[in-house]
C-alpha cells in the first residue's frame, strides 16, 4: 500500500512539472497529427472535429481564414445586435473599461446566436473571473498580458468543463442561448471555446513556446501597443520586429492559431504597413467587417489594446 502510494505521488508529481512546463496534455480528440497546417493542435484537441461549431469565429480560423473583430466597452444592445450581424467576433472590452457582466449578458441575451461570436477580454486569469463570463454567455476568453505558463493555464483550465479543465457547471444562462435546436451545451461546449492568450511583454516573448504549447490554448495573439510601453523599443526597429516573428514561429510550432493587434499585420508591406508573413497572421483585434459594412463615427465604443 504504501508502495502504491509513493507511486501516485510520484506520478501526480511528474503531471504538475510538465504542466508547469507547458506541455501539451494528452489531446482527447480525434484529429490527425499527420495533419500540420495552422491551428493543427487546435484540431487535435476536438472531441467532434466532424461536427460544425456554433462558435463562427472558430470555425472560420478552422477552415484557414482571416478574421476580425470589433470592441465595445460599454452596455449598448443597440450597437451590439447591429455590429454582431457584420463582424466575426465581437470583443467584449473588461479590460479596460468599467463595463460589468451584468452589461454584457445583457448584451448576449438581446440578440443570441448572431453571426459574430461573443469574445470576453477579462481582467485577469482566474476562476471567479473566467466562471462568470463563461456562465453568460461567452465563447471567446481573452487573457491579457501573459508572461507565464501558470497563467496560459488557469486561463484555460477554468475556460473548459472536464475532463479538458475545470469549469464548474451551474445555473447560467449560456446553457439558453447555446443548447437549443437539439444541441447539448454541456456536450458541445469544450470544442466550440476560444481560449486567447495575449503576449504583449518581452517576458511573454521568452516564454511563448511553452505558452502556446498549453492544451486549451487556441489562439496566441501579439499586441503590439503594450510591447511598445514595455520594451521601450520603436515598432520600426529590427529587434522589435523580431519579438513578433518569434511568436509567429512559436505559435506555429505549437500548432495553435496566430492573431496580433494590430489589424495591418494581415497584409503586406513593410512595418507600419504590413507584414511579410502578413499571410500566417489569422486573428485580428479590429478590423474591416466581412461584408463591407461600415459602422456611424459616433458611439463605436471602441476600447482597450
Amino acid at each position: 500500500m504504501m508502495k502504491a502510494h509513493r507511486l501516485w505521488r510520484g506520478a501526480a508529481a511528474c503531471a504538475v512539472v510538465a504542466l508547469a512546463a507547458g506541455r501539451p496534455m494528452q489531446s482527447t480528440g480525434q484529429g490527425s497529427p499527420a495533419d500540420r497546417s495552422q491551428g493543427w493542435a487546435v484540431r487535435a484537441s476536438l472531441n467532434n472535429p466532424k461536427a460544425k461549431l456554433y462558435n463562427n469565429a472558430k470555425q472560420k480560423l478552422l477552415d484557414g481564414k482571416q478574421i476580425y473583430g470589433y470592441t465595445i466597452s460599454k452596455l449598448d444592445t443597440k450597437l451590439y445586435c447591429e455590429m454582431a450581424q457584420h463582424w466575426d467576433f465581437i470583443w467584449f472590452e473588461m479590460q479596460h473599461s468599467t463595463m460589468s457582466y451584468r452589461d454584457v449578458e445583457e448584451m448576449i441575451a438581446a440578440c443570441p446566436r448572431p453571426v459574430a461570436t461573443p469574445i470576453i477580454r477579462v481582467p485577469d486569469e482566474f476562476e471567479s473571473t473566467i466562471q462568470k463570463a463563461t456562465d453568460i454567455g461567452a465563447l471567446g476568453i481573452v487573457i491579457p498580458t501573459v508572461d507565464t505558463v501558470e497563467k496560459a493555464v488557469s486561463g484555460a483550465r477554468y475556460s473548459r468543463y472536464p475532463p479538458e479543465g475545470r469549469r464548474s457547471v451551474g445555473g447560467n444562462q449560456a446553457g439558453s442561448i447555446w443548447g437549443v435546436n437539439g444541441v447539448n451545451y454541456r456536450q458541445t461546449i469544450n470544442d466550440n471555446m476560444l481560449v486567447i492568450e495575449q503576449i504583449e511583454t518581452p517576458v511573454g516573448v521568452s516564454n511563448v513556446f511553452n505558452i502556446a504549447s498549453v492544451q486549451g490554448v487556441d489562439v496566441i495573439l501579439g499586441s503590439t501597443g503594450d510591447m511598445q510601453s514595455f520594451s521601450g523599443l520603436d515598432p520600426s526597429s529590427e529587434e522589435y520586429q523580431a519579438y513578433f516573428t518569434r511568436i509567429r514561429d512559436a505559435t506555429l510550432k505549437a500548432g495553435k492559431f496566430l492573431g496580433a493587434v494590430p489589424a495591418s499585420y494581415g497584409k503586406p508591406g513593410p512595418p507600419g504597413v504590413g507584414r511579410p508573413d502578413f499571410a500566417d497572421w489569422r486573428f485580428f483585434y479590429n478590423g474591416p467587417s466581412f461584408d463591407g459594412y461600415k459602422p456611424p463615427a459616433q458611439g463605436r465604443g471602441r476600447g482597450g489594446r
